[in-house]
């Protein structure tokens, strides 16, 4: 498995894995965390506007040529949406630099190490881009069952594995969880 960054050029290989699951969570074309929500009728259309403007990105997981996965991330204005807003703003000291909101992988490709794939992609493109603090919001699942496909922040076992820390919790199961990521030379 190899990572690719979102743009236009890798835009119809993300638009054809979206497709091949209906729009991914009930249509939403991982736009719930950008200043639209998901509440625009037209998701994908924003969707491909805001790649070919460089104002989304994502590291695309392949398995050979066929795209089975990705990371969302972006800078705090790209991605101001968040799950939790309340608890997360009642204990804030500073916005991160990055934020990395969500994963979905494909069915046939979940528990296969495409998560931690796209992680790593991600942070290697926050490094190309400039680096800085670095924050997400996964799951705590230990001890716990749940599902793959609901697991759409990511774990917080395998964020810790990629140099993550718990910084603080938000809500029973979800963490701030924070890194620093040193720019590419």
């Amino acid at each position: 498995m190899h990572t690719n960054p979102l743009d236009e050029t890798t835009w119809p290989d993300f638009a054809e894995l979206v497709e091949r699951h209906n729009g991914v969570f009930g249509g939403c074309w991982c736009m719930s965390f950008h200043a639209e929500g998901k509440e625009r009728t037209e998701r994908r259309s924003t969707k491909e506007t805001r790649v070919r403007e460089g104002r989304a990105h994502a590291a695309l997981v392949y398995d050979g040529p066929k795209c089975v996965g990705w990371c969302q991330f972006g800078p705090t204005d790209e991605l101001p949406r968040i799950k939790h807003q309340r608890a997360y703003l009642a204990s804030l000291d500073v916005l991160p630099d990055w934020r990395i909101t969500c994963f979905f992988v494909d069915r046939g490709h979940r528990r296969g190490g495409v998560a931690s794939t796209a992680l790593d992609g991600a942070l290697r493109e926050i490094a190309r881009l400039g680096g800085g603090t670095v924050e997400s919001y996964p799951e705590d699942a230990a001890d716990r069952s749940v599902s793959s496909s609901f697991l759409y922040n990511g774990t917080v076992a395998m964020f810790e594995r990629h140099g993550f820390e718990r910084t603080r919790q938000l809500g029973k199961n979800h963490w701030v969880v924070t890194r620093t990521v040193a720019a590419a030379e």
